[in-house]
């Protein structure tokens, strides 16, 4: 080989770094921050040690804001580093991610790291750019759940977040040990049915937990969309959420356990004969006790990971990352779910660990995003990220220094409408202390059939239960926000009409069925 070819082939390779850092990157459903002890929610309603040592030993940031705050469009915004509107993932109803475009997994893959995915997907297509996958078909189930491994479809007996954590360190185990190696780790829980592992029954002792002051919100504050939606305990609470009935696909055995503990209850309440308050405060605490007994188990599983890591002398080299799809509502507005651009939803745990050059033990309170990561990660190892991406590097952020033009706004879109929650289209921009947002319903011909903006200030009204839009005293701040949305979404390249497809069931035409 000549020496001119020589050098053109190592010009022609992707850079790496040195001594590329290998990445574990943990990913749950639906973790609010609230549950995570790190964050110091003041119910107190759980603790999170081994999440809590990522904050402990790295950079705990409290302003990770998602782009569209729903499952599979978070997701596709981690991989590809862009908003849901460059992606293509709109919606969970029907968008399919598009397997073709770049993503970190693949740019890394390139550059010489070996990768893998384990978990939940979502994305419908099968996953690109892992030399290992295995992933849980749709939402999966949390009992002896079905999954596909490499395309071949496999059955386990188990509790889900328990074999997602084994099968993680399963993988690192047999890994090619000569290469730097990305796994995504990627957890169920604690979406919801929020059904917790058989030892986690009862982990609460009966506790009746705080309620948040929003618990019976009755929205007076506020537009028809926060009205009109459905995701509310009092409401939308299903005999399946509340485990009135029990969790699909369990043995015998394991149902035999579930149901020592859930009969005597469900009886104590069925005699009970809840109406109005009381009822919502037993939905509540119910809702509380699953949902944080599914967070016990994922928790227990970061502890797994780490003490692998720390086992085999890896945790040195290794960027660990803890990090949700979304944030979630525990009561809060007397919802469940997500969705909006409140901060419950909008916001969620970011918590990452890299020795020798994350900051131990800080606080980030820039306005940060998981559109961020795939930068993040392509920055660490040394390869150049895609010019298309628009995120960020948090490396700066990490080492405890914020570049001086670190955004100081951030641009959020929501389509899904209208179900199954009822939570209406809307796109806004947020800054630290204000939100700006447009609510509409969008028709075939274009014209909104609902269409107006509110103002939330989170200094005056941290609970968010009050527009402030209409207060002339807030004239002039309508007008910059409204001039900072327009220059976000000229930035971010949004169309002035996202595509039918967007909104899911709304405007796409209603199949006949065969007679």
């Amino acid at each position: 080989m000549s020496r001119a070819l020589l050098v053109l082939l190592v010009l022609a390779a992707p850079a790496i770094a040195a001594d590329p850092p290998n990445i574990v990157f943990i990913f749950s459903d639906d973790h609010a921050f609230q549950a995570i002890s790190a964050y110091g929610d003041p119910r107190k309603l759980i603790d999170t040690p081994n999440i809590d040592r990522l904050a402990k030993e790295g950079v705990r940031f409290d302003r990770c804001l998602v782009p569209n705050s729903i499952c599979g469009p978070s997701r596709a915004s981690v991989l590809t580093g862009k908003y849901s509107h460059r992606n293509g993932f709109y919606n969970n109803s029907n968008s399919r991610f598009d397997s073709s475009q770049v993503t970190f997994p693949k740019l890394l893959q390139k550059a010489g790291y070996q990768t893998a995915i384990i978990g939940k997907w979502h994305l419908v297509t099968d996953p690109t750019g892992f030399d290992y996958w295995h992933i849980l078909p749709g939402q999966g189930l949390y009992y002896n759940p079905p999954m596909i491994r490499n395309g071949t479809r496999v059955k386990h007996e188990g509790y889900v977040t328990d074999l997602i954590a084994d099968f993680s360190i399963e993988w690192l185990k047999k890994r090619d040990k000569s290469k730097p190696f990305l796994l995504m780790s990627q957890h169920k829980a604690p979406h919801r049915e929020w059904a917790p592992a058989l030892r986690h029954l009862g982990h609460n002792k009966d506790r009746k937990y705080p309620e948040p002051e929003t618990l019976f919100d009755d929205y007076s504050g506020r537009g028809v969309a926060v009205r009109d939606q459905d995701m509310t305990l009092a409401k939308t609470f299903t005999a399946l959420d509340a485990k009135l009935v029990p969790v699909p696909n369990m043995t015998e055995e394991q149902r035999t356990s579930w149901n020592a503990y859930y009969a005597p209850r469900n009886q104590a309440y069925q005699q009970a004969k809840l109406e109005g308050k009381e009822l919502v405060r037993w939905r509540y605490n119910r809702y509380l006790h699953d949902y944080l007994g599914c967070i016990k188990g994922v928790d227990e599983a970061v502890g797994k990971l780490l003490k692998y890591l720390d086992d085999e002398g890896l945790a040195k080299n290794t960027i660990v990352v803890y990090c949700s799809d979304q944030g979630f509502y525990l009561g809060e507005h007397g919802w469940f779910d997500k969705r909006w651009i409140f901060e419950e939803s909008l916001r969620t745990p970011l918590l990452v660990r890299w020795p020798g050059r994350a900051k131990v033990g800080h606080v980030d309170r820039n306005l940060t995003s998981i559109v961020d990561l795939a930068q993040t990660f392509l920055d660490a190892a040394g390869v150049p990220a895609d010019p298309e991406m628009q995120g960020a590097s948090l490396v700066p952020l990490l080492e405890g220094k914020t570049p001086e033009n670190w955004r100081k706004s951030f641009y959020y879109e929501y389509f899904e409408y209208p179900a199954p929650h009822r939570v209406m289209p809307h796109y806004g921009v947020v800054t630290n202390r204000f939100k700006l947002a447009r609510f509409y319903v969008p028709t075939l011909e274009g014209k909104p059939k609902v269409d107006y903006w509110e103002l939330y200030d989170r200094e005056k009204d941290p609970l968010e239960t009050k527009s402030f839009f209409q207060d002339p005293a807030y004239a002039d701040t309508v007008k910059e926000l409204q001039t900072e949305l327009e220059r976000l979404r000229k930035d971010l390249k949004v169309p002035d009409q996202p595509p039918k497809e967007a909104f899911g069931s709304l405007l796409m035409p209603v199949k006949k069925k065969k007679k």
